[in-house]
């Protein structure tokens, strides 16, 4: 299972460019925020480390919606490569200051721009990923391998910050993460994606992804329920300080080794991530996710001694892992395509407000009662969710019929990507999967054909009269010409290497492109095009 869903990620280019720099990224996002947190619990305490984790967290949360509207108006993958860079340069003021003895007050405000930054880059990801995955089995791949990515980041990250900690200080910290995600985003640069499209004001474009969840119950369940999860760690980000130093005497490193327990559950709980690549049904593993997550913070709440704190972080972050996962993949089914990047970030932002409302109800709980009713009582909020849910969470699998991968490949069509999204959506659900062999033939000349193909991936090589024309890839239409104009095929199509293409049937193609004058008119222009080749090529007089 895991080396199906590493073997599915890989083969792509593109999604290993993706998870490779979002390897920098988790390291970067838990590496500094463990350190922040520390200096801020050296200057105050407690109330100290959650006030600064508010104040990191709010602008944050306000920004991330309207950061996610420029994924949609510039790209995706503009947006990608944009996130990685403001996160480095944050990165470095915050180490800056820090080296320099800067006032607290100044680190904090550079802390809370970096902690900004980081939210740029979910939303846009996101949005790019089912762009660039060739099957419905990639793009859960996908997000398996991003999840493990963060399990990894959760569990060396805080450890590496640990020892960082321990040998110098929080500046070294945030200067060698700055270092760090620099170097993921030179892997960014360049990617394909969907363009970016004319909007309205960013403040409208925004409000449309609320919009969407308050009239699509599905897709703001899921948003709700995976935000929520946020207060938990939220509030596990503080009482890692608060364990290590105030209950288990583990010193200042102690913080980070308990975040990388968290994270190591999550490497630990790979098994059953890996299982969800190609399955159908995703409700099911978030349930037991969700039951893990709650559980273990429940045991924790009642048995904290240093052996069960680490047993039961390790566990809850195998919880989280399957929960986040499932959730995010049904979520990427649900939400129309064309609201994707705006959808994750209102979650970005929710995600955000659950880390701090997490981060401050934590002083508050553990004045009231102590560390251990605090766990307990932030343990009650996901079973609440998933009570006021009820049967809708039930029923979210049988929503979650949106064929994302399909969509995203149209929409990288210069053809087709001119199409609105109920048109884009309805010809997405008449594609059919084809494979070609290598050196097998796809179309032969002269015979009949009612079928055109998109390219999903590999290379086609198009010929005429035995004289090659064209090389065709990802994206490009082929088998066109006989289903808009009739008569026989007017060329050979052969595969140079293993394709992957999607079948489009005359009907839904007709209906499509009849509902766009622009598209037709691109595809006119490219049959045209593509007949005069053939004539000059051959001799024959293009029809």
């Amino acid at each position: 299972m895991v080396g199906r869903a590493l073997s599915a990620v890989f083969r792509n280019p593109e999604l290993r460019r993706v998870e490779l720099a979002f390897v920098t990224f988790n390291a970067a996002e838990w590496g500094t925020w463990i350190a922040m947190l520390v200096f801020a619990y050296e200057q105050g305490g407690t109330t100290t480390a959650g006030l600064v984790a508010l104040a990191q967290l709010i602008p944050a949360g306000l920004c991330a919606p309207f950061a996610a509207v420029l994924a949609d108006r510039r790209g995706p993958s503009w947006m990608l490569t944009v996130s990685y860079g403001a996160q480095a340069v944050t990165m470095g003021a915050t180490a800056a200051a820090l080296f320099a003895d800067a006032e607290p007050l100044l680190v904090y405000a550079c802390a809370a721009a970096a902690a900004t930054s980081v939210t740029f880059t979910r939303p846009a990801q996101a949005a790019l990923v089912p762009a660039l995955a060739r099957t419905p089995e990639e793009l859960t791949a996908a997000n398996v391998v991003s999840s493990w990515i963060e399990s990894l980041g959760i569990f060396l990250a805080p450890a590496a910050a640990g020892v960082l900690l321990g040998v110098s200080g929080p500046g070294t910290v945030f200067a060698v993460m700055a270092t760090t995600v620099a170097l993921g985003g030179l892997l960014t640069i360049g990617l394909p994606g969907p363009a970016g499209a004319p909007a309205a004001s960013p403040v409208e474009e925004t409000v449309a992804g609320f919009r969407l969840l308050a009239r699509d119950r599905p897709s703001a369940l899921l948003v709700g329920l995976l935000g929520a999860q946020y207060i938990a760690i939220g509030a596990l980000d503080v009482l890692y300080v608060v364990l290590a130093l105030g209950v288990l005497g583990l010193g200042e490193s102690g913080a980070g080794y308990l975040n990388a327990a968290f994270g190591l559950g999550g490497v630990l709980g790979i098994a059953a991530t890996a299982a969800l690549v190609g399955r159908a049904r995703l409700v099911p593993p978030l349930i037991a996710g969700l039951a893990v997550w709650v559980l273990t913070m429940w045991t924790l709440g009642a048995w904290a001694t240093t052996v069960g704190a680490f047993v039961l972080l390790a566990a809850a972050g195998a919880g989280h892992s399957l929960l986040d996962v499932s959730g995010r993949t049904l979520l990427q089914r649900t939400a129309p395509t064309e609201l994707l990047s705006r959808v994750f970030g209102v979650l970005e932002g929710l995600t955000m407000a659950g880390l701090a409302i997490g981060s401050i109800l934590v002083p508050i709980l553990v004045a009231i009662s102590g560390a251990r009713a605090a766990l307990i009582g932030v343990g009650l909020v996901l079973p609440l969710i998933a009570v006021l849910a009820g049967r809708s969470l039930l029923r979210l699998d049988h929503s979650a019929t949106v064929p994302v991968t399909e969509i995203a490949l149209l929409r990288s069509s210069p053809t087709f990507s001119v199409l609105g999204a109920p048109e884009l959506e309805r010809l997405a659900r008449g594609m059919a999967p084809v494979t070609v062999e290598r050196g097998g033939t796809l179309i032969r000349e002269g015979e009949e054909g009612d079928t055109a193909y998109l390219v999903a991936d590999g290379e086609l090589e198009v010929s005429a009269g035995g004289r090659k024309l064209a090389t065709l890839g990802r994206g490009d239409i082929v088998g066109e010409i006989a289903l808009l104009r009739g008569g026989p095929r007017t060329a050979e199509v052969v595969a140079l290497e293993a394709a992957r293409l999607y079948e489009l049937e005359r009907e839904a193609f007709l209906e499509a492109l009849g509902g766009s004058r622009h598209a037709a008119g691109a595809l006119d222009t490219l049959i045209d095009g593509r007949l005069d080749k053939i004539a000059q090529v051959s001799g024959r007089i293009a029809p």
